[in-house]
């Protein structure tokens, strides 16, 4: 893995990402990842100035290995995030999201800071390179949480993103374990985005009934919701069903808006089985157990090579 374009850009033993996910993304289970070689990430979101700086210190005192912070470019604080972010000289990678990549990514690039962004068809990707971002994730709809309208799978949506750029490709959607690892890098990519195997580790600082949820689920327990407002993948809870019998019966924006407040994600990181709102992706049917960050790579790295041994044996031509 050490001359993956990947690796080499991050500076990173395993082209293995953390996503950045809300409320999960925090120091310990960053700074896990990074540790275990992979690229650990700290989520931005609408955390205030002074509580980023405090997580961005702490792993910093954890891991001397590189790591990134994420930056939803919708959310109100975006501009401020990226503003300290490019003046603060702590952080070496930023993934940005959900929005427009060129309103940031020069002015980060200028801090000397490595700009990924999250996309989920081509021409998202085509723009994402032509702002001068250094990578692009190509998240299919398998993903937990926010997804793209276009509702793209990752074995489509990954070699249309690496046959229309040039710059390296992560895969993110639904990969859990050393399979969709190779697959990942059979479709073009050079790397891989985990979200949901990430939240059941023993660093994962959420409810153990979050954890457990994950994984006691089975291959169709994740739904989609919110079309009209901002797709979203969740755990099938007795709240997301609440959700999904309001859509269906035609709620407003204003109405859907209001039941995916996210205090409700909030309540699923608290443990709160009824009332939250679950992120979590379509591979939760792969994830039987909780592991420490360190041996879910170390798993995705041994099963990616048997495999890939497996797949020379069978070899037919």
């Amino acid at each position: 893995m050490a001359e993956n374009r990947l690796c080499k850009l991050l500076g990173i033993r395993y082209p293995i990402l953390m996503g950045g996910m809300l409320w999960v993304g925090t120091a310990k289970l960053a700074a896990a990842v990074s540790n275990a070689g992979g690229l650990g990430m700290i989520a931005a979101s609408n955390v205030p100035i002074k509580d980023l700086d405090r997580e961005i210190e702490l792993l910093r005192s954890q891991s001397s290995q590189p790591f990134g912070v994420n930056v939803p470019i919708f959310n109100p604080l975006a501009a401020e995030h990226c503003e300290y972010l490019r003046n603060s000289k702590k952080v070496p990678i930023v993934v940005t999201s959900a929005g427009n990549p060129k309103r940031y990514t020069q002015k980060l690039k200028d801090a000397g800071i490595t700009v990924l962004h999250v996309v989920s068809n081509v021409e998202e990707a085509r723009k994402a390179e032509d702002a001068g971002v250094d990578a692009v994730i190509a998240e299919g709809v398998e993903a937990g949480g926010r997804n793209g309208r276009d509702e793209l799978a990752t074995l489509t949506l990954v070699p249309q993103v690496a046959d229309a750029v040039r710059i390296p490709v992560v895969a993110a959607g639904g990969i859990c374990e050393g399979r969709g690892f190779l697959a990942a890098l059979a479709l073009g990519a050079e790397g891989v985005q985990l979200g949901t195997r990430f939240i059941a580790t023993e660093e994962c600082e959420v409810h153990p009934n979050y954890k457990t949820a994950i994984i006691n689920s089975q291959d169709t327990d994740s739904v989609l919701l919110a079309r009209k407002t901002g797709l979203r993948r969740v755990l099938k809870t007795p709240y997301a069903q609440k959700v999904l019998e309001a859509e269906s019966r035609g709620a407003t924006a204003e109405e859907m808006r209001s039941l995916l407040d996210r205090n409700r994600s909030r309540l699923a990181i608290q443990g709160d089985l009824e009332n939250g709102i679950f992120p979590a992706g379509q591979g939760v049917g792969l994830i039987k157990e909780v592991l420490a960050a360190d041996e879910v790579i170390q798993r995705i790295i041994s099963e990616y090579k048997v495999k890939l041994q497996e797949l020379n044996d069978k070899a037919m031509f």
